[in-house]
């Protein structure tokens, strides 16, 4: 079993010393959000994640999940991991209390969503789901379905899927063709669906899946997109569950990573029909998911922070034990490998980036939850257009650093690393996932590029820059790790800025040319948006020191990766805007036949 520990106190200091925390706690019904009740909810999410949840990963992934007959059992643990967390309440953290949730902010959900996480990444794709689901139902079902399924869901006693893939649509969800055919106060459901993720398994008595379909008279494409709710049980009107619905699992898919969660091949309709409910209009199915995948991208984008801190422990961990070699700063005597120069450099890039992207995926919490909850109608529109221009960042950002630093993380193991004995090849096999899963990277750069700054011409992008502005700014005077990064983040905002004008200009006249150069314009608004808050970081890190009580050596590491990040990250947005401006031609230019 490898250890994970939470790490409380960094998620605590970006919350807390980086002003989240206040400014989401002063938005209207958060009150109760006091910094003595998060770091209370903090440390004991900690507990259940370290004692209760990481100890399944390991043997998870060995034992895999068991298919036969329809009927799929998760591994040893799995369901006894899930009763605790629904016994604990850690489903119903950021939800309407009205259904029994807390009501909570979504800064510190997604804070406890990360150990979950963390802790066995399999595990948690349960949660995450239900979740979606719930975010889903809350704003677009009707009132009937909520009174049945929001209590359930929010409690976790029932879990939530999302139905999109068909084996002929993939992303392409506008050619999906499964059938919803009306009947009295319900339709009937028939077809399939792929890669549904807890699609069928044996951690809660029901499962509410969010279906796509088509009606009779739908038009073609998306436009003629249903969303459909189709328990695996039918409710009776007491709220107890009736019998079966027509729907069974296929298979379980064989993948390369988290073993540990059911991929299900979903049949729907094989003799009545399933009977499912219509969630908002026909027609208008798509537009209500995306509801849910938003809520999802946010949520996978977590995945990278918290894959990426697990594989960093256990490097660490290695690094400090495994004795190799001498020192090169002299000496005879073998030393452990974290001496050496190369070993430093990788850990250190691990923890540079796992800091930016924590910080970055909690920013962009807290924007969401000022974007729902802020009284001033400025201020939410305000807040809205910066959710959006995050969202794409958080996914694909993060998810593709993910597959980097665990790949990293394998490679200070060395040739042990290499074998799974060790565990930390799991990580990197889990990891995969991640930039596919809610539209591939590719996809969420797509729409940073066509939606986010083509479409109102880079407006939103000099906001973002405007905030960067101020925040290099308040970098003066301060110590020379904070020199280092207005030395180095100045320069990154002017290339985040040359790119962004050269991408609405090109993108007028040529919009191939301007996406051929999507996805490092995403890795370089990544970079950047990470360098402006581990600016914040360091700022908060030199007024912590000051008066550290003793802890002086926390708030020195956080300004030593700080300027790490300034020194050895940074200085990538340079390249990245020269590929975007200079390397869109060669993208297009070989034919077809010549690959």
């Amino acid at each position: 079993m490898i250890p994970y520990n939470a790490p409380t106190r960094d998620m605590a200091f970006v919350m807390k010393e980086l002003g989240l925390l206040a400014k989401v706690a002063a938005l209207p019904g958060f009150e109760e959000a006091t910094e003595e009740t998060v770091d209370a909810i903090l440390e004991e999410a900690g507990k259940v994640a370290s004692e209760v949840i990481a100890p399944i990963n390991y043997s998870g992934d060995k034992e895999g999940v068991a298919f036969e007959n329809g009927v799929v059992r998760t591994p040893e643990g799995f369901p006894e991991a899930y009763g605790a967390f629904v016994e604990g309440g850690w489903s119903t953290l950021a939800f309407d209390p009205d259904y029994g949730g807390q009501g909570l902010p979504w800064l510190v959900a997604t804070a406890v969503q990360e150990m979950w996480k963390s802790a066995n990444l399999a595990w948690s794709h349960c949660t995450m789901l239900t979740q979606g689901s719930v975010e889903l139902l809350q704003e677009h079902g009707t009132e009937a379905q909520k009174a049945t399924y929001l209590g359930k869901l929010i409690s976790g006693e029932w879990t939530g899927t999302m139905n999109l893939t068909e084996p002929d649509a993939g992303s392409d969800v506008g050619a999906l063709k499964c059938k919803a055919e009306p009947n009295g106060d319900h339709y009937l459901i028939r077809g399939q669906k792929i890669f549904i993720t807890y699609g069928e398994h044996d951690m809660a008595e029901n499962i509410v899946h969010m279906v796509l379909a088509r009606t009779p008279e739908a038009p073609p494409g998306a436009r003629g997109i249903s969303l459909f709710l189709v328990p695996k049980h039918l409710v009776n009107k007491d709220g107890s569950l009736g019998p079966h619905n027509d729907l069974r699992c296929v298979s379980v898919e064989e993948k390369l990573g988290i073993h540990a969660s059911p991929t299900c091949v979903l049949a729907f309709g094989d003799n009545e029909g399933a009977v499912g409910t219509l969630i908002g209009e026909e027609n208008q199915g798509l537009r209500a998911m995306f509801t849910m995948m938003n809520n999802a991208r946010l949520s996978v984008g977590l995945e990278g922070v918290a894959i990426a801190e697990r594989a960093y422990q256990k490097a660490r961990d290695y690094a400090l034990e495994r004795i190799q070699g001498t020192d090169d700063a002299g000496g005879s005597d073998r030393v452990a490998i974290i001496r050496h120069p190369d070993v430093r450099r990788m850990l250190m890039t691990m923890r540079a980036y796992i800091e930016a992207m924590r910080a970055v995926a909690y920013d962009t919490a807290a924007t969401l939850d000022a974007a729902r909850r802020h009284p001033d109608d400025e201020a939410r529109r305000a807040a809205q257009s910066r959710l959006e221009l995050l969202t794409p960042i958080c996914k694909a950002w993060s998810t593709d650093l993910g597959i980097e630093l665990t790949s990293l993380a394998i490679q200070v193991h060395g040739g042990a690393g290499f074998i799974e004995e060790t565990g930390v090849a799991q990580f990197y096999r889990d990891a995969r996932i991640s930039p596919i899963y809610e539209g591939t990277n590719g996809i969420q750069a797509r729409d940073l590029v066509g939606r986010k700054v083509l479409r109102d011409k880079g407006a939103a992008m000099g906001e973002f820059l405007d905030d960067l502005a101020a925040t290099i700014a308040d970098l003066e005077d301060g110590s020379d790790d904070c020199a280092a990064l207005k030395r180095n983040l100045g320069p990154a905002a002017d290339a985040l800025k040359r790119a962004t004008d050269w991408l609405v200009a090109e993108g007028g006249t040529d919009a191939a040319r301007a996406y051929a150069g999507a996805t490092p314009y995403l890795k370089l608004f990544g970079t950047v948006a990470g360098g402006a808050m581990m600016a914040r970081a360091a700022r908060a890190a030199e007024a912590g020191r000051q008066t550290a009580n003793g802890d002086a050596g926390f708030y020195e590491a956080k300004l030593v990766t700080a300027r790490f990040y300034a020194e050895h990250v940074l200085p990538q947005a340079a390249g990245l805007a020269a590929e975007i401006m200079e390397g869109a031609d060669s993208v297009m230019a070989l034919p077809e036949d010549r690959f």
